[in-house]
């Protein structure tokens, strides 16, 4: 059953500091970077019943169906920078990139993943000339699978949950094998920072796009969770210092894999067995906030939804007849909104939140058809 939340920890007025500018300096010299685009989507506007929609669509990212790839590739630099000892600067291109980090030799990335960020260490391993290996859970789609193989890296299965994942890669963790992890546990949580960090790249092209089609700023934000590192950039953004508004944050989560509002319930992080079965939005299938992350979802997340599967196939099609292509988790803060704006379950928090026909909404689909199959079989059609 869907479940929504307002949350009692929030800090009114939690000011952050200014985000860096530097994770999008670097993007911009790596292969292929592009803006993605900011859509306008008037008739998810209509039916969820709200003012205006605007989705920032990280179908393609460096040719890459998710966003992922932004936090990976940064922290990645930050870690070799420290390994190096001297700054990476100044490099223009992926080849000088390269000759700065010849002395560290040829090193090894390794990562968990349900499957978009360990796509994304996989090709930064492919630009530096590193191997790369990455452990999923056993249940991964096929698809996903072979998109990280098709990127040059080992993928090794493993028996039980993305939460079973995370220690597989921990205890992997060797001289020269670097571990590039969006998720944060006690005494590694420096590296899924650096992630976060990454992910602002996002909201700076969004500011932009905001300012070159003069837009009015979002009255209200939407941001899946996962193990919360997105939301945690979500609120290092839209919570700094010198922003002239500051938006409502909502949290999105499958039921089945609501982590993130079951601690906030229980005033701690918990863990939950959340398997290959308990989503379709896999990428959301995680057991535990990160370690990282948690402060900002306690503080900074005004109110968390837990959707259930058929919000997000009702939102993939709803976002396909408006040109955009969702995966299952991609489509998650559509879904949220549709849950938020037009479920019984949710109306007290929605009345406490003031969301209606004038609220503005800025939404992230985080993922394209990262599993075809599925995506033909809830779309009615191929991506």
């Amino acid at each position: 059953m869907p479940h929504a939340i307002l949350n009692p920890q929030v800090r009114q007025g939690l000011r952050t500091p200014t985000p860096r500018s530097e994770p999008w300096v670097a993007h911009q010299k790596l292969p292929g970077y592009q803006p993605t685009p900011l859509r306008q989507l008037e008739d998810v506007a209509r039916v969820a019943g709200v003012r205006a929609v605007h989705l920032k669509d990280e179908s393609n990212r460096f040719g890459l169906p998710a966003y992922k790839i932004l936090g990976a590739s940064w922290a990645t630099l930050r870690i070799l920078e420290r390994m190096l000892g001297s700054a990476l600067e100044p490099w223009t291109n992926v080849d000088q990139l390269r000759e700065r980090l010849a002395p560290l030799g040829r090193l090894k990335l390794i990562t968990m993943t349900d499957g978009n960020h360990g796509r994304g260490v996989a090709r930064v391993a492919q630009w530096l000339g590193y191997a790369a290996e990455i452990f999923v859970p056993r249940g991964t789609a096929q698809a996903r699978i072979e998109g990280i193989e098709s990127e040059g890296a080992e993928v090794t299965i493993v028996a039980g949950t993305y939460d079973d994942a995370v220690e597989r890669a921990a205890s992997s963790v060797a001289p020269g094998v670097i571990l590039v992890s969006d998720h944060g546990w006690p005494g590694f949580e420096e590296v899924p920072s650096w992630v976060a960090e990454g992910y602002e790249t996002i909201f700076l092209e969004i500011e932009r796009q905001i300012a070159d089609q003069q837009i009015a700023p979002p009255d209200l934000v939407l941001v899946q969770i996962g193990v919360g590192t997105l939301a945690s950039a979500v609120v290092a953004h839209f919570r700094a210092e010198g922003r002239a508004t500051f938006p409502t944050l909502v949290g999105v989560e499958p039921t089945g894999a609501a982590c993130a509002l079951h601690s906030i319930e229980a005033g701690k992080p918990v863990m939950l067995h959340a398997g290959a079965d308990a989503s379709i939005m896999a990428g959301l299938n995680c057991g535990t906030p990160s370690t990282a992350a948690w402060p900002s979802l306690e503080d900074g997340i005004d109110a968390y939804l837990a959707i259930e599967d058929e919000r997000a196939r009702e939102a993939m099609r709803l976002l396909a007849a408006s040109g955009v292509v969702a995966g299952e988790s991609g489509a998650a803060s559509t879904g949220g909104l549709l849950e938020l704006m037009k479920g019984v379950e949710t109306r007290r928090v929605r009345e406490a939140l003031e969301v209606g026909p004038e609220t503005r909404v800025l939404l992230i689909s985080t993922e394209g058809a990262t599993d075809p199959v599925s995506y033909r079989l809830i779309v009615g059609r191929s991506a």
